[in-house]
């Protein structure tokens, strides 16, 4: 599968979560980058920049050769274990929804359809979840507060990490 396709695909299925939920699913940073909305750690991931923890991306995702990934082998769903149930849901839906679509065509979706993406000129520009939660028709209040709470989540997961 293109690149880029995977990235939109992950993109919108983490956004997805987010809007029911207010969880995301990947734990990643969402960045605007001239191609539209992508998860930060993953495209760094799917571009080889950084490596990942034993048992994370290179042992199931290819190396990126001419634009395209491929799984390693099959994937179980017993090997999916990290994943919920909702999580499972959530990407099923956006398979069911996008899978059709071509790289350029969900490219153009996430241009037209995510208002949270500013266009960054050559560049990239952090998408805050506050301004994400507003873009999913949270209210500026509660965008807040959802926004807060993926924050304190995410100080608690670096202070477990450091013991």
């Amino acid at each position: 599968m293109s690149h880029l396709k995977l990235m939109k695909l992950l993109y919108l299925a983490d956004r997805e979560s987010l809007r029911l939920y207010g969880l995301s699913m990947s734990g990643d940073c969402m960045v605007s980058m001239p191609h539209g909305p992508v998860l930060s750690m993953t495209l760094n991931l799917m571009d080889g920049d950084v490596e990942s923890l034993p048992g994370g991306w290179e042992s199931f995702i290819s190396a990126k050769e001419n634009h395209e990934l491929a799984l390693k082998t099959e994937l179980q769903a017993d090997t999916l274990d990290e994943l919920s149930k909702a999580d499972t849901d959530v990407l099923e839906t956006i398979w069911q929804q996008f899978g059709n679509l071509s790289r350029w065509q969900i490219r153009d979706y996430t241009h037209q359809h995510c208002p949270e993406w500013e266009d960054p000129h050559g560049s990239s520009k952090p998408i805050g979840f506050e301004k994400l939660f507003q873009a999913l028709g949270r209210s500026s209040d509660e965008a807040k507060r959802l926004a807060d709470h993926i924050g304190e989540q995410h100080h608690i997961d670096e202070l477990f990490a450091t013991l």
